[in-house]
């Protein structure tokens, strides 16, 4: 991925690959809202717009059988939510599925998570897709048909409880995210592409932390030895780098 990717498709495809390698490669079950907070923080530490989109999806085989996960309608039960969703780049018309591989079907296949170009239609309210449309998507020989839930059920997302507990965590797994997925950007090979990029928070982050030295403690804080606001050399977390007061500020949603 990162040695023939177009310029405009590493960070799209880079961060959601990133976070399952960070796993350990397992994507268990009711993980979806937890991953889709944490990327929507790694896309916005990059300046890339990012917003969560409340589904549910069903597994269509070749010979027609099928399963259905989610609901149009989900709801907790618990500290575990009853449904799926996954995160839209609106800018980028790209449709994001980090956790697809908690079902069974698809894990089979072993392609990873699924990010796929979709063309995106906003209706009256200002919401990313109408309710009820329909993203169909092919992996290997299985059709995923994803169908947009309504608002209030990307409210009962957003606004449980459960998740504003971790709204820290979120961001800081979301910073860890970006930070390794930048180590990777400046690489031989990949760095020229990545400066292409049509993201000015990503240019200005590479041009940052340079070949900068990094570290990851045992929490999976990450940091690059860089100077401060003072130019004091420290140990700096990602959204503790000085930039330029011309550059985009990260992308968030409260």
């Amino acid at each position: 991925m990162l040695e023939h990717a177009k310029p405009d498709q590493l960070v799209e495809l880079v961060l959601p690959y990133l976070w399952v390698a960070l796993v350990d490669g397992r994507v268990p079950a009711d993980v979806c809202v937890d991953a889709c907070m944490t990327l929507r923080n790694a896309y916005g530490q990059l300046g890339v717009r990012a917003e969560l989109l409340a589904v549910d999806l069903a597994v269509q085989h070749k010979d027609g059988g099928g399963t259905r996960y989610g609901s149009l309608a989900p709801s907790w039960t618990g500290t575990s939510r009853n449904g799926h969703c996954v995160l839209v780049l609106p800018d980028a018309e790209r449709f994001v599925d980090a956790t697809v591989e908690q079902f069974d079907e698809a894990r089979e296949i072993g392609m990873g998570p699924m990010v796929s170009k979709v063309a995106l239609s906003i209706d009256g309210n200002g919401s990313l897709m109408e309710s009820g449309a329909q993203v169909v998507l092919q992996r290997g020989e299985l059709l995923l048909t994803y169908a947009v839930a309504g608002p209030e059920s990307l409210t009962s997302i957003v606004g449980h409880r459960e998740e504003a507990a971790h709204t820290d965590e979120h961001r800081r797994t979301g910073v860890n995210v970006t930070s390794f997925a930048l180590v990777a950007l400046r690489g031989e090979g990949v760095r020229e592409r990545a400066m292409q990029a049509p993201h000015p928070r990503l240019r200005a982050l590479l041009r940052a932390v340079g070949d900068a030295p990094y570290e990851a403690d045992e929490a999976g804080d990450v940091r690059f030895c860089l100077p401060d606001q003072s130019d004091r050399e420290r140990w700096l977390r990602l959204d503790e780098i000085p930039l330029p007061p011309s550059v985009p500020a990260a992308w968030h949603r409260s």
